[in-house]
């Protein structure tokens, strides 16, 4: 009785599971990206608690922003890399909620880079961005997908950057050596126009 209930709430859920911040940017989607949007929303729900993200396998990593927006703090899932499956995205993106508390706003879908002629990988309709470097030591080359399904953002749900998400200050300690690919060190996350 109460696995037939939980199966009727989940599809319940994967039914209705366009985020409230969604309406904005799901006019004109088709049927089949709207299913897929609503099935990513239904399996990364859960990560809203950031405990069940860590018992899932995704480490905090990075906070990236620049001039144009941010994508908040990135945790990521190594073994989620490669995943073209709307249930598997390779990171989570959160902001900052205060009082040491994060605000899962996206995820993100992660394809390495496998030889030169790799093709660009494709989910919900829309090209990965990339190829470009990896965010953090031993991160590979990879080509990568914003889906802003928690947070609106006004350049759309699959743009790369959200102008509403900014990084603290205080999270540019743990990455002033990183680098973007042209080499440029910024306080508050990679710069440049290549990828993140």
């Amino acid at each position: 009785m109460i696995a037939r209930f939980a199966g009727a709430a989940l599809a319940l859920v994967a039914a209705l599971a366009v985020p409230a911040s969604a309406p904005a940017h799901a006019t004109g989607l088709n049927p089949a990206v709207e299913q897929q949007l609503g099935e990513a929303y239904a399996a990364t729900a859960q990560y809203s608690y950031t405990p069940f993200a860590a018992a899932d396998g995704y480490r905090a990593r990075v906070c990236l922003a620049r001039a144009e927006g941010g994508m908040g703090f990135h945790y990521f899932n190594e073994s989620h890399f490669g995943s073209l499956d709307p249930t598997r995205p390779g990171g989570l993106l959160y902001e900052d909620a205060g009082h040491g508390e994060r605000r899962l706003i996206g995820v993100e879908w992660v394809v390495p880079v496998k030889g030169k002629n790799m093709k660009r990988p494709r989910l919900f309709g829309h090209d990965f961005q990339g190829p470009m470097p990896g965010h953090y030591p031993g991160m590979p080359t990879h080509y990568d997908l914003h889906v802003w399904l928690y947070k609106q953002n006004p350049n759309g749900l699959f743009a790369q950057w959200n102008p509403r998400v900014t990084c603290p200050a205080s999270a540019a300690s743990g990455m002033s050596g990183m680098k973007d690919a042209k080499g440029t060190t910024s306080m508050k996350g990679m710069q440049g126009n290549s990828g993140h």
